[in-house]
């Protein structure tokens, strides 16, 4: 151990850590930190680790073993956790709690295309620093409503490309999602639906039509509700915002993969490449994790299947991502009195 490290108990590591944040992130930030922060400090005290001067490299895989199965984690889970923990463990470095490149030990979960692919997922606290963010320093542009929208409402990405101005009913604070012969749905005429929205999200919607949407008809002379100088937002466009903005980099205002912002800077423009960093996700990712909220705030299955138009069978099988142990919880509290 390096004779230079100043003795610090974890907690108070911590605590210093997210009082520096605060100057620099939101408080969505400062609390989805503080909850993942949280675990690691709880295993400091089952483990008797009073000091982090103490933690080693093999300290740290120990604990993320033990995180997967204390948490019922799948592998993106866990890599969402273990990013965090590698923030801060490089932190700590900062202010002489760790040895030098400790951080490098924090090793998380490799996943594969198609395992990104099939489990990625955009989780609450994600998603509401995300929108913290740009409610704070993007209100009202593109990137906010339509990441607001999918986020409140997980439709589909093709669905909010279909929408026109008309669609969204403001006194009734709903949006029709049609299916028409120039923008159909996925299902059809199945996929027909009215969404209820939440006033939050019909201001969003408001300041984006009166103030930010570029005034502009498409080649059907239909209003699109997310349009372009040129007319109706593609379909690439929009899941060119996802990627980008889901990014950490971007409303984090740090890389959990270690790399300068500066270097990722080129990624703002191309969707293709800005895919590519391991932390950016789909707009599926989105919906994923918009029906996941909703089934674990007690939505019933029912009325999440009917909102989201996806059929209960393919929702458990492909959408709902609640661990088991959340789901007997949930089960316990419908049961108690019974």
């Amino acid at each position: 151990m390096s004779d230079q490290l100043e003795p610090i108990r974890p907690v108070e590591a911590k605590e210093m850590y997210l009082r520096e944040r605060r100057t620099d992130a939101s408080d969505a930030t400062i609390k989805a930190h503080d909850y993942r922060l949280g675990h690691f400090i709880r295993w400091c005290d089952i483990e008797v680790i009073d000091d982090l001067n103490e933690l080693s490299g093999r300290d740290l895989h120990r604990y993320k073993l033990w995180r997967k199965d204390d948490g019922d984690l799948n592998q993106v889970s866990l890599k969402t956790q273990m990013d965090t923990l590698r923030v801060f463990i490089r932190w700590c470095e900062s202010i002489d709690a760790v040895e030098t490149d400790l951080h490098t030990s924090v090793l998380s979960p490799t996943l594969s295309d198609g395992e990104n692919q099939r489990d990625a997922i955009l989780d609450s606290e994600e998603a509401e620093a995300l929108l913290d963010y740009l409610g704070r320093f993007q209100y009202a542009s593109r990137a906010h409503t339509l990441l607001a929208l999918l986020w409140h409402t997980g439709i589909r990405i093709g669905s909010a490309h279909a929408l026109d101005v008309g669609d969204y009913h403001q006194e009734e604070q709903r949006l029709r999602v049609q299916h028409r012969p120039d923008t159909p749905l996925k299902n059809k005429d199945d996929g027909e639906r009215l969404v209820a929205l939440s006033g939050e999200v019909c201001r969003i919607l408001d300041d984006w039509i009166s103030h930010e949407r570029p005034e502009i008809v498409d080649e059907h002379d239909r209003q699109p509700l997310f349009s372009t100088s040129h007319g109706r937002a593609h379909k690439t466009t929009l899941r060119e915002i996802v990627y980008r903005w889901t990014r950490p980099c971007q409303y984090l205002g740090e890389c959990p993969h270690g790399k300068q912002r500066d270097s990722c800077e080129a990624l703002n423009d191309h969707q293709k490449t800005a895919s590519k960093c391991p932390s950016s996700v789909s707009p599926h990712a989105i919906r994923r994790g918009s029906i996941t909220h909703h089934l674990s705030e007690d939505v019933p299955e029912t009325v999440a299947s009917d909102r989201m138009n996806v059929g209960q069978e393919v929702l458990d099988k492909h959408y709902d991502r609640r661990s088991e142990r959340v789901k007997v919880e949930q089960r316990r509290e419908y049961l108690e009195g019974v």
